[in-house]
């Protein structure tokens, strides 16, 4: 796997935006991220300078505006941030996750039941090849 750059969770929310609307321009993401967050037009446009000195993003200059586009997709920064918790929180195992939801009664009975069904079709899937 490639070495996916340090994203606070603050820069987390803008790279959320980029992603769901990518390419996408300065004034579109702070339209975009002021829709859900109460942040100074500023704040978001350091976001975004931070995100490219980063190498999350890539910006080219289209008239008079910025156009901003991932360097990271989001399920690769999803996965290195899931295996980084697991780690850091469970061993490294999810299975620690799991026991620990469940001992803490987290889970649901329809949590259960859908963790039993994803459970059994991915077992249906590896034994049908």
């Amino acid at each position: 796997m490639r070495e996916i750059p340090q994203i606070s969770e603050a820069e987390y929310e803008v790279m959320k935006i980029v992603w769901e609307y990518e390419p996408i321009s300065t004034p579109e993401v702070v339209e975009k991220v002021m829709e859900i967050i109460d942040w100074k037009p500023n704040t978001i446009q350091t976001m975004l300078t931070r995100l490219v000195k980063k190498k999350a993003l890539q910006t080219r200059k289209d008239g008079r505006v910025f156009v901003y586009t991932s360097l990271v997709q989001q399920h690769e920064y999803v996965e290195q941030k899931s295996k980084l918790f697991l780690k850091q929180f469970f061993n490294g195992t999810l299975n620690s996750m799991v026991l620990n939801f469940i001992e803490n009664d987290q889970l649901s009975k329809e949590d259960i039941n859908e963790l039993k069904a994803i459970l059994s079709e991915r077992e249906m899937k590896e034994g049908g090849e």
